[in-house]
């Protein structure tokens, strides 16, 4: 059960949770502009450079699943200890000078914003109205987030066209997160009631593994999350072996993904409001597909516009497969299931590139790995397909809607 707090602070609470997600997009999905620059400058092999992006993926998924007992110390106090121990971390890139350093920086920053992001989470749960209103503002944050990933790698390329070292980006960061910390501490947070023989530790999380809804939803976010990064990971190594006509699309192919990307989880919010979350799930999932279906079998033109346009047909299935197995739950495991469903995430971001990398090693050719990817995407499409079908999720969503939000009506009860 969660106290009710005013209309006015549930406001700034979600444009300080936008902030966050903004804030951290702008730093992990920056990896690919910083790590030819990091190659350049330490001489490093291409799967030591790619460590700036596994390692700070890695902690997230490890600090998701192993920290999420912190908490039981309320969902202020755990964002603010995750965004105090982001802001000091990334201030600590400006004396960073080895790549041995680096890499400790960014394991501690993932970590860091696995607890911050974990708390944040839970906390959409706590001021959202319905599960209806949940999904709609997960799309939201993850359209600020889609927002932070353009303005991070703009930013870093700024800094390098003007000589300043990339490592400034996360100066830029820090400091933003200092103000969200100074505002997080002056607003009253609604206050989650746990059961008193509640106990929240890395069991009770576990535990989460063993039911059927978070590893279900956990395992559709993980292969979501690999099709994703086979695009803005791999994409533009693939297009410099095979060049499209279009030499503006070889360039800003990746820009325009999350542009699309960005735009379309703002668009989610208005699509979820309106129709059935299952039916949208399906179309949107199947329009990836033929996505990359096309870009395999059609030529690299095919492949540069393909790919960017999936961008806007990714855009609404993360935050809302991550809001719905969320919602299957009570308020005050929240924290636990958000934990469970971020680890997979993380591990579809670092595993998901890493087994396309080494496809395209034993077959010759990044091909090999974005037929994978496309594999991935079937599998995703038919996930979704049997969820329109049997809607499984249909009686525990209308439970908590009544037990949780204190709804008659829930959103799937709507035509």
């Amino acid at each position: 059960m969660t106290t009710t707090a005013p209309a006015a602070h549930n406001t700034l609470i979600k444009l300080l949770t936008y902030t966050m997600f903004m804030m951290f997009a702008m730093t992990t999905d920056s990896v690919g502009v910083i790590i030819p620059e990091v190659i350049r400058t330490f001489n490093l092999s291409m799967t030591a450079g790619g460590a700036f992006h596994y390692a700070n993926m890695s902690a997230i998924a490890i600090a998701a699943i192993s920290l999420g007992f912190l908490d039981k110390l309320g969902r202020k106090k755990t964002i603010v200890l995750g965004l105090t121990l982001f802001a000091l971390n990334s201030y600590l890139f400006v004396i960073a000078n080895s790549y041995a350093f680096f890499v400790m920086l960014l394991i501690i920053s993932g970590a860091s914003i696995g607890i911050f992001k974990t708390g944040a989470l839970a906390l959409i749960g706590d001021i959202s109205s319905s599960t209806h209103e949940h999904t709609s503002t997960m799309n939201m944050v993850e359209g600020f987030f889609g927002v932070g990933a353009i303005i991070g790698p703009a930013i870093v390329a700024r800094l390098l066209w003007g000589g300043v070292s990339w490592k400034w980006l996360y100066v830029i960061a820090g400091t933003m997160c200092a103000a969200l910390i100074l505002i997080a501490s002056l607003v009253r947070y609604p206050q989650t009631m746990k059961a008193p023989a509640e106990a929240i530790d890395l069991k009770r999380t576990m535990h989460m593994l063993k039911n059927v809804y978070a590893l279900g939803f956990s395992l559709a976010c993980f292969l979501y999350v690999a099709v994703e990064c086979a695009i803005y990971v791999w994409l533009p190594t693939y297009l410099k072996a095979n060049r499209p006509s279009s030499a503006f699309m070889a360039a800003y192919v990746v820009s325009i993904f999350f542009v699309l990307r960005a735009g379309g989880r703002f668009l989610g919010a208005w699509v979820i409001a309106r129709w059935n979350w299952t039916t949208v799930l399906v179309l949107f999932s199947g329009a990836i597909l033929l996505c990359f279906v096309g870009s395999m079998l059609g030529g690299t033109n095919a492949t540069v516009y393909l790919l960017a346009l999936s961008g806007l047909f990714m855009s609404v299935i993360y935050p809302t497969l991550n809001s719905k197995g969320i919602s299957c739950f009570p308020k005050s495991e929240h924290g636990a299931v958000a934990g469970v469903i971020l680890f997979f995430t993380c591990a579809g971001a670092a595993l998901g590139p890493l087994a396309m990398g080494a496809v395209s090693d034993l077959f010759g050719g990044l091909k090999a790995g974005f037929v994978l990817a496309t594999i991935w995407s079937a599998m995703l499409f038919a996930g979704m397909l049997y969820n329109w079908i049997a809607n499984p999720t249909l009686a525990v969503l209308q439970h908590s809607d009544e037990s949780e939000y204190g709804l008659v009506q829930p959103e799937e009860a709507r035509p």
